[in-house]
């Protein structure tokens, strides 16, 4: 079979290794794949599109492939300049470079009438075609600019894409910066610009925002003990949600009701609200979203936690409002982000509604805090940086196939490949609220391989939409991201779709396991690590859906699974402190949740027996 890959970014280069890795694990024929990139080296968006200091909002423990990890002696989050050197080393560590073509751009694939593809590409000025059965389409989120229409915009001086953003002396110096979009990126750039020597930075959101932290709240309660300068960093917020009963072992009827969804918005309200007094985000006192939000709807800012101290100079109360307010900070202590600001700040502003003719902007009337704040600003912008995201399209591929409405909200299986033709795979295409997309096209490349090239090792095939609806995040009517995914749930379906998600049984096996098998060959590696036997289950049940932890069993199984388990992963999960990590999002969940699951899974077992005492189809 050959096999056409699109885009050298994350998604594209773990697509490529399981295409090639597939003759091992599946038993199936060679597959000869070939990957094209329009850029001179791979990447993608964390190549192309990123800017000076920029740094991963994702952990490397989640970030990173499952078989190719990160040193431990690295930081909990790498820049993005690390991070490509990462994908580079991923490329000679799997012998991909003799399958990349680098600065071929895809002109377009044609679906042929009696099966398969042509894709037809640049290569040293000169068009060249290449046929094949199938194509993976990893092109990315993060390519076509979004520009949004504002009246008047061409009266500021200087108007950038942050793509196209890549150094801070792009601001000037002394100059007003307004950036439009409160996004991870918007909050990125506002930084930056504080940081710089510009005169004032303004940043505009539509309609509220979340900053969340990086790594998971830990205030300490006055009576506890005090911690040591010398302690490690607080675990990263994306690995910090145990899976069992979360994920693992719940009962449908649990997994696609909200009760798992309502307790996250409880506990996100109440962390926040115990560690700085405010429900908004991250110590943020402006700029929330509405009242109603759900954790269900909302994507996480995790670059935002740095940002705060300049946001909050105007809002935050200099002391508790409150006798509620004033108690909870005479009770717990939480590390003060309000520092180091050197009387820097960031002014918060509704969207623009116009650049009046004088170039000053007239903000649009959102009914907060903000604009009363601001309409009698003459803010006269030097420099617009537009965060306003990215469209996604598909160019290349043939007229009825490169809309991308026809494949959000279950246009696609498992959100990769079309219900009708599953030789075509779009793998990178969702964005979790919480977590990283790396990781997850590693989920995507491994399931849409398996259909393609052993379809009967599909668990449950042909795989039910009833099993979607669950991990896709709620999106309102006039939503911009129609793609969004809770990532621990997505994850763990795909897993159990290729039959790689572990059970309890399972991990007690690996936990007890031997370096040799009887005829004498290697088993698995880390035998011998000290109390394997226990840390295989804990990170199993305390950790999140890491990748690895669905490479012990499975079709893609890899012998350097447990080991990664019972060291970096099992050190991850043992980092968490007692009652603000363990105890609120481990035990209580698991105390909540184990038993209701119990509950559904004993009556739907009594229900069914009845039926069948009683012939009832």
């Amino acid at each position: 079979m050959r096999v056409a890959v699109i885009g050298a970014g994350p998604s594209g280069l773990v697509t490529l290794k399981y295409l090639l890795g597939a003759e091992k694990a599946l038993g199936t024929k060679p597959v000869e794949a070939r990957l094209f990139e329009s850029d001179v080296g791979v990447g993608g968006t964390f190549l192309a599109r990123t800017y000076e200091d920029a740094e991963l909002v994702s952990s490397r423990q989640l970030t990173c492939f499952s078989d190719f990890r990160c040193e431990d002696e690295e930081e909990d989050f790498i820049s993005a300049k690390r991070y490509v050197e990462y994908l580079n080393a991923y490329c000679t560590k799997f012998n991909l470079w003799p399958h990349i073509n680098l600065s071929s751009p895809v002109k377009s694939v044609d679906k042929k009438e009696k099966g398969g593809h042509v894709v037809t590409y640049l290569s040293r000025g000169k068009e060249h075609t290449w046929e094949c059965d199938a194509v993976a389409v990893c092109s990315g989120l993060h390519v076509n600019p979004s520009i949004p229409e504002i009246q008047g915009i061409e009266r500021v001086p200087v108007v950038l894409h942050s793509s196209q953003l890549k150094r801070r002396d792009q601001f000037g110096v002394d100059k007003t910066v307004l950036v439009l979009g409160s996004g991870e990126t918007g909050a990125d750039v506002s930084l930056l610009a504080v940081t710089s020597s510009t005169k004032r930075v303004v940043l505009c959101h539509r309609n509220g925002f979340h900053l969340a932290p990086k790594r998971n709240p830990n205030p300490r309660l006055i009576f506890s003990r005090q911690r040591s300068p010398l302690d490690r960093p607080q675990v990263p917020i994306d690995v910090s949600r145990a899976s069992l009963f979360d994920t693992a072992y719940v009962h449908p009827w649990l997994r696609n009701s909200r009760l798992l969804w309502i307790y996250y918005d409880y506990y996100v309200r109440w962390i926040l609200w115990t560690s700085w007094g405010t429900i908004h985000g991250t110590d943020q006192w402006i700029g929330g979203k509405p009242d109603g939000w759900s954790t269900a709807e909302i994507f996480f800012n995790k670059s935002g936690y740095k940002l705060s101290p300049y946001l909050n100079a105007t809002w935050k109360p200099k002391s508790p409002q409150s006798s509620m307010q004033r108690l909870r900070s005479q009770l717990v202590q939480t590390p003060d982000t309000q520092t180091q600001t050197q009387s820097r700040q960031v002014d918060l502003a509704p969207w623009p509604a116009r650049i009046n003719p004088d170039g000053t902007v007239a903000f649009q009337d959102n009914g907060r805090p903000e604009y009363r704040h601001m309409r009698d600003e003459a803010v006269k912008p030097d420099v617009v940086i537009l965060c306003t995201g990215y469209t996604h399209e598909f160019p290349f591929l043939g007229r009825g196939r490169r809309d991308p409405r026809h494949y959000e909200g279950g246009g696609l299986v498992r959100d990769i490949w079309p219900r009708d033709d599953p030789t075509i795979g779009f793998v990178g295409f969702v964005r979790p609220n919480l977590g990283a997309i790396p990781p997850l096209t590693e989920f995507q490349a491994q399931l849409w391989v398996l259909n393609l090239l052993a379809p009967e090792r599909v668990v449950g095939a042909p795989l039910r939409p009833e099993d979607e609806p669950h991990y896709r995040l709620v999106c309102k009517t006039n939503a911009r991201i129609r793609y969004g995914v809770d990532h621990e749930s997505y994850a763990y379906q795909l897993a159990l779709d290729t039959g790689a998600a572990p059970s309890f049984g399972d991990i007690l096996r690996h936990g007890f396991c031997r370096a040799e098998a009887d005829d004498g060959t290697s088993t698995s590696t880390g035998c011998d690590i000290a109390g394997r036997w226990y840390k295989l289950p804990l990170t199993w049940a305390l950790g999140a859906n890491f990748n690895t932890k669905f490479r012990l069993q499975g079709p893609w199984k890899w012998d350097g699974a447990a080991e990664v388990m019972a060291t970096e992963l099992w050190d991850t999960v043992a980092r968490r402190e007692l009652f603000f990590g363990h105890f609120t999002l481990s035990v209580i969940p698991m105390l909540i949740f184990g038993p209701v699951s119990l509950l559904f899974f004993l009556y739907a077992s009594f229900y069914r027996i009845l039926r069948v005492l009683f012939h009832k189809p």
